[in-house]
């Protein structure tokens, strides 16, 4: 495929985050969206493109060549497989992947036999302030590495009304906390440090309306000794104009400096024993989620496409999250750490 070559992409989901795809690919060049299909024949339509009821009515109209896939868990699998059946060549599946582990390796043992490439929608480390930190510690720029912490600091999850108005569902969820939003620190965590070597897990319930764990604090081992704490709680919030462009406030030390992450995702270098904080990114200038990230992992997607190289971002290597994730509650029930 050329670099020159149009790509034909459908979406299958319109509920709440989907109208971050649909926008991210509206703006990608040489893309074009043609279709979009859901349940809710209505938000299909709203979307303003061709709109079907079903998966498979979308992929009778015509094969894409990407289908991006926006629904949780449990729509994964049937999904994945009703692309493969047609002929769909790439796909991209949103987070959290699968229903679990066993599932979610089928699903890529499955895409694999059938040679398509499959990616999740994992688009934290795709948020320009994570790329600025990781390639400012590969530069050696806060010397050794020794710790990180990130503090989830959202505030949406206070009252009866919790999430509500956004993404319902979550107040369903048996395993939440983790199993939707930490898991993008897993990811991240292991993008700049390395996969986890082992984990230990302290989880709680706060907000008594839902079902599952909406605070705690995750420590990770990494290679190397570095140590990161996701220290996560839905209910507090932190000082940013738009509380879901970063949700919180990170913390990277090294032996020869800090970089510190804010909530208008700005990045700052603080040498050791120094009290001068110099600028390594400015505050960020996108008005929608998390850094225009959707955006920048499309992106990422079609250029792989267009040049036969592998996206960074495959279901494979993001079994390696699923894994993990299982040993937070694991760790979380049996109270200890936990080895990888």
């Amino acid at each position: 495929m050329s670099a020159t070559d149009q790509l034909t992409v459908a979406c299958l989901g319109a509920g709440y985050f989907s109208q971050f795809h649909y926008d991210a690919w509206s703006r990608i060049e040489g893309v074009r969206t043609v279709g979009s299909a859901d349940l809710n024949i209505a938000a299909a339509r709203a979307t303003g493109l061709p709109a079907f009821g079903s998966l498979g009515a979308m992929l009778e109209a015509a094969v894409p060549d990407i289908l991006d896939i926006i629904l949780p868990p449990p729509g994964h699998a049937s999904a994945v497989r009703t692309a493969i059946a047609a002929g769909v060549r790439t796909v991209i599946c949103q987070k959290p992947f699968c229903l679990d582990l066993a599932e979610a390796q089928q699903i890529v043992e499955e895409a694999d036999k059938a040679g398509v490439t499959l990616v999740v929608h994992e688009n934290f480390r795709f948020m320009p302030w994570y790329r600025a930190i990781r390639s400012q510690i590969k530069e050696g720029r806060i010397g050794t590495p020794m710790q990180a912490t990130f503090r989830l600091r959202p505030g949406d999850g206070q009252g009866p009304d919790a999430y509500l108005d956004r993404q319902p569902y979550f107040q369903q969820m048996p395993r939440f906390l983790i199993h939707e939003t930490g898991v993008h620190w897993v990811d991240t965590f292991r993008f700049i440090f390395g996969d986890p070597t082992a984990v230990y897990a302290d989880l709680r319930q706060l907000n008594p309306v839902i079902s599952g764990e909406d605070a705690g604090m995750v420590l990770f081992d990494h290679p190397g000794g570095v140590r990161t704490l996701l220290d996560g709680n839905r209910l507090s919030d932190h000082a940013a104009d738009n509380l879901r462009r970063t949700m919180g406030e990170a913390l990277f030390e090294g032996t020869t400096g800090s970089l510190s992450l804010a909530g208008d995702g700005s990045v700052s270098f603080r040498a050791f024993g120094s009290d001068i904080c110099e600028e390594v990114l400015g505050p960020d200038p996108w008005p929608g989620f998390g850094g225009d990230c959707v955006f920048h992992l499309q992106s990422h997607v079609v250029d792989c496409l267009r040049r036969g190289k592998t996206p960074e971002n495959t279901a494979a290597d993001y079994l390696t999250v699923i894994r993990v994730r299982d040993a937070i509650y694991a760790s979380a029930e049996q109270g200890r750490k936990v080895s990888m």
